[in-house]
């Protein structure tokens, strides 16, 4: 939903004018804290908030620092009008789960995995469909940079999120043919080599192993079941 979110306030932002953008966040905004309301409980409705905060939050961040954006005015206009609709306690409500999502990596982990495969997946998909060699291999940086600061600041978890993307790259790769030549292909090998260099060795071991298992295990669910004659 997050992810969802920050797609259409994005289209909003850069190809729409500002009469569109303020409607299509006014039903946004509407559809969000219903959603948000319809947790059963104060806490509950406090933490899907801070769900859906933090998560348009980090798409917006990476999107800022991948493409240069000085800002995103429908994201903006967005998270302030989810915020400005709460009174003092929910605010307060709100800003506890907000820092209880960041506290402590296993937080709220099963977000934090679906919300990071999809940002870095977005961000190769980015790097493999501009026709810009220069811009393919700055993106593909970009999302090396964003998987070693996971590993480093996530000790327990973050090298499954590491490997959880490489893994996701290369089933992607497999199923639909993507970056099979050319700058696509170019910018992923860029990317899988500066990771095999900059990963301490023994982190490395443990991302290569796992995302090569996870895709044997893709493999062999994929293929047909054999017939008994």
């Amino acid at each position: 939903m997050a992810q969802e979110a920050f797609a259409r306030v994005f289209r909003l932002s850069v190809g729409e004018s500002d009469a569109v953008r303020h409607q299509g966040v006014a039903a946004l905004h509407a559809d969000l804290r219903d959603w948000a309301q319809r947790g059963g409980s104060e806490d509950a409705c406090a933490l899907r908030l801070a769900l859906l905060l933090s998560g348009m939050d980090q798409w917006g961040l990476t999107w800022s620092r991948a493409f240069d954006l000085a800002a995103i005015p429908g994201l903006t206009e967005l998270i302030g009008a989810l915020r400005t609709g709460l009174d003092a306690e929910a605010e307060a409500r709100f800003l506890q789960q907000f820092d209880a999502i960041g506290a402590a990596e296993e937080n709220a982990i099963d977000f934090k995995v679906e919300l990071r495969r999809g940002v870095h997946l977005a961000l190769w998909h980015s790097s493999i469909v501009t026709e810009d060699r220069d811009e393919a291999l700055r993106l593909a940086a970009q999302l090396g940079s964003q998987l070693l600061a996971l590993a480093r600041d996530m000790p327990l978890a973050g090298w499954r999120l590491v490997a959880d993307a490489l893994a996701f790259i290369q089933i992607r790769c497999l199923a639909d043919g993507l970056a099979s030549e050319g700058i696509g292909q170019e910018a992923t090998q860029a990317l899988f080599g500066a990771l095999a260099r900059e990963l301490p060795q023994a982190q490395r071991d443990l991302v290569m192993a796992h995302a090569a298992r996870a895709v044997i295990a893709w493999q062999q669910a994929s293929r047909p079941p054999e017939q008994i004659h």
